[in-house]
């Protein structure tokens, strides 16, 4: 399945609104658009997965690296809208510790 990676720039604030599935081929897709956003000092990135349906270890990968980048450069980073199946990822890892997670899930509670 294709990925689809829509970004909206705003003056301090970039939004990613995420499609289709995150697995070893498309994750290069979301790295390209993710990580030259979490480079720009002070800025606020958020990324709205409701529309991902899977996400590998691949995927996790891009968000460690995002979160890196976001603590080098004063910016941060926000997951919207997980999916009951990828928020279960953040979990299990234990990277919902770490990486700030707001979401209306499906299915769930926020």
């Amino acid at each position: 399945m294709n990925l689809t990676v829509d970004v909206i720039e705003e003056s301090e604030k970039s939004v990613l609104n995420v499609s289709g599935e995150i697995d070893a081929y498309t994750a290069p897709k979301l790295k390209e658009s993710l990580l030259p956003l979490t480079k720009k000092e002070n800025n606020k990135v958020e990324v709205n997965l409701e529309n991902v349906t899977y996400m590998d270890s691949t995927g996790l990968g891009v968000f460690v690296s995002a979160l890196k980048s976001t603590k080098e450069n004063n910016s941060t980073l926000t997951l919207l809208n997980l999916q009951d199946r990828v928020l279960r990822i953040f979990k299990i890892t234990g990277l919902d510790e770490v990486i700030t997670i707001r979401a209306a899930i499906r299915g769930g509670n926020e």
